[in-house]
């Protein structure tokens, strides 16, 4: 976090939060109003001060004040970098996929030390190439239908293949919330 942001909020400890002016696309670009956030320093900004509350609300830190953050998908997006390692939309590594999810519509979903992070959809080619059978085979279109035709919270027959062989999980979208602990749609509380 900013050292200006603490300062900020020492000042004013009590400022409200702000709900549903922003949001986190599927691509990892901030939103305001709808509009995607283009000014570089604002962007970096929301960047460093992005964290959760123990909701699983997550939320940016501006000065003293809390910016909750509605997510189309999950709270990071997950990128792969030019040297072939894998960042967060905010450009902080990502050194360990601890789970791998299928989603309905074939999007993938990676557990890592940072939480889950929807995988940019620019690099599903590649992560195609990351996706092994069981029987150590390159996954192809049979066993990629059949990992999508298990209902939501099954095993598939797919593993990740990264630092290590990781299961893939068919998760439904709308259950991604509960099972991933986070929230998409903050509300304040009352």
């Amino acid at each position: 976090m900013d050292e200006s942001v603490i300062r900020a909020m020492q000042r004013w400890p009590n400022v409200p939060a702000v709900y549903g002016w922003l949001r986190l696309d599927r691509r990892g670009d901030w939103q305001l109003d709808g509009e995607r956030i283009s000014h570089r320093q604002f962007r970096e900004f929301i960047d460093r001060n992005y964290m959760a509350d123990e909701r699983g609300c997550w939320y940016f830190q501006n000065g003293p004040q809390r910016v909750f953050i509605a997510l189309d998908a999950t709270p990071w997006v997950i990128r792969r970098r030019a040297d072939g390692e894998l960042e967060t939309h905010t450009g902080v590594a990502v050194r360990e996929v601890r789970a791998v999810f299928l989603d309905e519509e074939g999007s993938l979903v990676l557990e890592s030390e940072h939480g889950p992070g929807l995988l940019h959809d620019n690099d599903l080619d590649w992560a195609l190439d990351q996706l092994m059978t069981r029987s150590g085979n390159p996954a192809d279109a049979e066993a990629l239908d059949q990992a999508l035709r298990r209902a939501s919270g099954e095993d598939t027959p797919l593993s990740w293949q990264g630092q290590s062989d990781v299961p893939v999980q068919r998760l439904d979208r709308d259950a991604m919330p509960d099972t991933l602990h986070f929230v998409r749609e903050p509300e304040e509380q009352s």
